[in-house]
């Protein structure tokens, strides 16, 4: 992940070196924090890069995400789709502890997101053919990948937004946080242009008959298992002409996406925090971050839950809910409007945080996503109330726009003098969630998921009530960029 050291005084000669004496979240002064250069980007050029990443993401994920919620339909056999997923989230970890402060360190935030984005063109061309020979290997690679994409991407946001507060004399945590809601507004979008995809090729060859008796309909929803699926039509495998044209689609916006990085996105100069380390020392760092900050072990549950509600939304409620009751190709049709709710919400909490604070809105996903998995504990899934999948997707997408959006801009308010560490923790700790839901979702009933998530969220909220407590206690020390 890239280094920017983004604490800062207006005051500072930028033609010397100097430091900054500055408190973590226990109080405890942190001497010699190098500041960093005064940025060479104008406020115009910060907008246009903003909007640059975000759109290049926006076209990446457009072929990944919608693919990513197909994996439990499309490749259910021996349980090959979630399982490969799980494995990009493993080698996400493992690659996240040391790569991306090194690999950002050597050619450059910029060529690191280009790199990085060229990992996923890997996996998506790997389900023309998806085998165990091809999809595992191909999910090693794009779990490396995606550990330097999102940790560069996550520094490169927090950069330009500190960037972009110095010179307008405004919040930077609330800046930072509307940077981050304007990318994940973009970003979310995604869902809906993927899925339209993904429907509407799927959608040209309909079974003349769509009923399905109540007897497959009762193990659908909560009661569904993976062993269920042999005796349900819907969850029968599209023609693989379908299948290759969806997948050459989503190849081709994959490669303009990384098009997009290479030619217009400007590089940031800095250097990591691991930049004069060994990787033993890197891990070293990392790990004393994880073990001495009180705040990243109270928000590891949350950080855990923002991956365990996405695997659920996109590998069990698209397989459980979606087509065992009406079919694969009415999944595209429902994430759209998970997709719609997610970006409109990420932009709206992204502008509205600073006036409200974090709290309001994790305790509107705590409602949202706890009253939600509750109704689907009890609902039983039928097409003829179709209004009920898009409102449960609705109210997943609005809960995880918070959690998308706040975790991130979380991480880089509470540990602004480490932002590598801090966020290569956070994607430590999303990707162990992650793994954990795709891991068990080929073996265990939905309804064992559910009540998984629902300890995650319940934890994870009052945790982070107990950060917001500590933080409030701590104003008083806090160096007001």
């Amino acid at each position: 992940m890239e280094a920017s050291e983004c604490n800062k005084e207006d005051a500072l000669d930028l033609k010397e070196k100097k430091s900054a004496d500055l408190r973590d979240e226990s109080g405890n002064e942190i001497h010699g924090v190098e500041l960093p250069k005064k940025p060479r980007m104008s406020k115009k050029m910060i907008m246009k890069n903003l909007l640059v990443i975000s759109i290049a993401f926006l076209l990446l994920f457009t072929a990944f995400q919608s693919l990513q919620n197909l994996q439990s339909s499309l490749n259910k056999e021996e349980g090959l789709g979630t399982v490969s997923l799980s494995v990009i989230y493993a080698f996400g970890i493992v690659a996240g502890l040391f790569l991306p402060p090194l690999v950002i360190n050597i050619v450059g935030c910029k060529w690191t997101l280009a790199a990085s984005m060229f990992c996923y063109v890997v996996f998506i061309a790997a389900n023309l053919y998806a085998v165990w020979g091809t999809m595992i290997p191909a999910s090693i690679i794009i779990g490396t990948g995606a550990a330097t994409l999102w940790a560069a991407k996550c520094t490169y946001l927090t950069n330009i937004g500190a960037w972009y507060a110095e010179m307008t004399n405004s919040s930077r945590d609330g800046t930072i946080s509307v940077f981050f809601g304007v990318f994940f507004m973009i970003f979310q979008t995604s869902q809906v242009w993927g899925n339209l995809i993904s429907s509407t090729v799927f959608s040209q060859k309909i079974p003349e008959n769509l009923n399905i008796s109540d007897d497959v309909l009762e193990k659908c929803g909560a009661a569904y298992c993976p062993s269920d699926y042999q005796n349900n039509t819907n969850l029968d495998r599209p023609d693989m002409t379908k299948i290759y044209t969806v997948c050459g689609i989503y190849l081709g916006c994959a490669c303009l996406g990384i098009v997009t990085i290479a030619i217009f996105l400007d590089k940031i100069d800095h250097e990591t925090d691991g930049s004069q380390m060994s990787t033993k020392q890197l891990l070293g760092a990392i790990a004393r971050h994880f073990y001495n900050s009180k705040y990243q072990k109270l928000l590891i549950p949350l950080t855990m839950y923002s991956g365990i509600e996405s695997a659920f939304i996109a590998g069990d409620y698209t397989r459980s809910f979606i087509s065992c009751s009406m079919g694969v190709w009415n999944v595209g049709y429902v994430m759209i409007a998970y997709g719609v709710a997610d970006a409109a919400c990420s932009l709206i909490i992204g502008r509205l945080v600073k006036y409200t604070g974090f709290l309001p809105w994790f305790i509107l996903t705590f409602i949202l996503h706890g009253g939600t998995l509750i109704t689907l504990l009890v609902w039983k899934p039928n097409p003829d109330y179709l209004i009920l999948f898009y409102l449960f997707a609705i109210f997943w997408g609005i809960g995880d726009a918070v959690i998308q959006t706040l975790v991130n801009a979380l991480y880089g308010y509470l540990f602004t003098h480490k932002p590598e560490s801090a966020f290569a923790s956070y994607r430590l700790c999303e990707s162990a969630g992650f793994i954990i839901a795709f891991g068990y979702s080929s073996f265990i009933c939905t309804d064992i998921k559910i009540y998984v998530c629902l300890i995650f969220v319940t934890v994870g909220t009052l945790l982070y009530c107990v950060v917001e407590a500590m933080q409030r206690k701590q104003t008083k020390y806090k160096v007001d960029i």
